[in-house]
């Protein structure tokens, strides 16, 4: 059977012709064969990958359910918490510092009246990790948002530093999710409800920049993560999302930016910051939509499609946007590479000639 009703169609411009006799069959139909050629070129498309994306696409829920946040106790972690509050969602904050998250449980009752439990735990240690989920209970909605950065150069950084943004960064979310996991597949089954593991990356884990070497290492390691693990829990209805923020006006950039080296600062610069608010926003939605990639700006969003690669993907207009996108993306990648590039080339000749 055909697509489009083809009989049909003749008589249409049979009673076109009849009616404008005036106007030729071929000078009325030409509109009429572009416009249908162009509806077959966003429809056949689209239908093809409606049916390519996995997982498909479901709703999150967030009210009455319980979202546990690290890093929780500043910045984007606690405006997460304070939207997640306001959604009806029970919130518990796990962080390191407790009078720090003493202040965050008031700021979210502040804000939304709601009662915020808070964790004391380092990521680093996994029994610490363990007994605190242990103690929060059974989680529905996973989001881990500690990290830490450094910028410098890597033959300047120390190795202890290195190990300590991997180790914070990487393994801190291996504990993390390794600890909720079990109840979380238990309660997603008992429920019937989707479950969701959210992973604060960066745009640094899209693409590496000078002096980023060991944060965008870490950050890079948490995609692969979530690609591994989203094929590990599809069959428990839970699902993965990847966010990934541009530099973010929090006080862990405040003191980022301290230490930045000054091409790092050249070569970053023309990249705006974003409001801990407004990226947690972006962020929350996107787990709610149970995306797995979560850009959190445009130029997030192209960054996205330029890397997409054999990610997963739930929406059929986002994979549109990927397939058809890709290679004029990666021309655009190309020119900031070339002016990064550039920038590196006259920075050193300078530094050079001042010697």
């Amino acid at each position: 059977m055909p697509f489009f009703p083809i009989p049909e169609t003749l008589d249409f411009f049979r009673t076109l012709t009849l009616l404008y006799p005036h106007k030729t069959l071929s000078s009325m139909a030409s509109p009429f064969l572009l416009l249908l050629l162009l509806l077959l070129l966003i429809i056949v498309p689209l239908s093809v990958l409606s049916f390519l994306v996995r997982p498909k696409p479901v709703k999150i829920p967030l009210k009455g359910r319980h979202v546990l946040i690290s890093g929780g106790s500043s910045g984007i972690g606690l405006s997460l918490a304070r939207l997640s509050a306001g959604a009806g969602a029970r919130v518990s904050i796990l962080a390191r510092n407790r009078a720090r998250l003493d202040e965050a449980v008031e700021s979210v009752r502040r804000a939304t009246g709601a009662e915020a439990r808070a964790f004391s735990a380092d990521v680093r240690d996994y029994e610490a990790v363990r007994r605190a989920v242990e103690e929060a209970g059974p989680v529905d909605v996973l989001i881990c948002n500690h990290g830490v950065f450094t910028p410098q150069e890597l033959e300047a950084q120390d190795l202890e530093e290195v190990r300590f943004i991997v180790e914070v960064n990487l393994m801190g979310t291996f504990h993390l999710i390794k600890a909720a996991l079990p109840e979380m597949k238990r309660r997603a089954k008992e429920t019937g409800l989707p479950a969701s593991i959210a992973i604060m990356s960066s745009q640094a884990g899209q693409v590496g920049v000078y002096s980023y070497t060991a944060y965008s290492a870490s950050k890079f390691g948490l995609r692969g993560l979530g690609e591994a693990l989203q094929h590990e829990v599809v069959a428990d209805n839970i699902h993965v999302s990847i966010i990934f923020p541009p530099d973010t006006e929090t006080p862990g950039l405040a003191e980022e930016q301290k230490r930045r080296p000054e091409l790092a600062s050249i070569i970053v610069g023309s990249s705006g910051e974003m409001k801990a608010d407004d990226v947690a926003a972006k962020a929350l939605n996107g787990i709610q939509s149970a995306r797995f990639i979560v850009p959190c700006n445009f130029e997030g969003t192209m960054l996205s499609i330029a890397t997409a690669g054999l990610s997963p993907q739930t929406s059929s207009l986002a994979a549109l946007a990927e397939v058809f996108g890709a290679g004029f993306m990666r021309f655009l990648g190309l020119c900031f590479q070339w002016n990064w590039f550039s920038a590196i080339d006259k920075y050193t000749k300078k530094q050079r000639g001042s010697m």
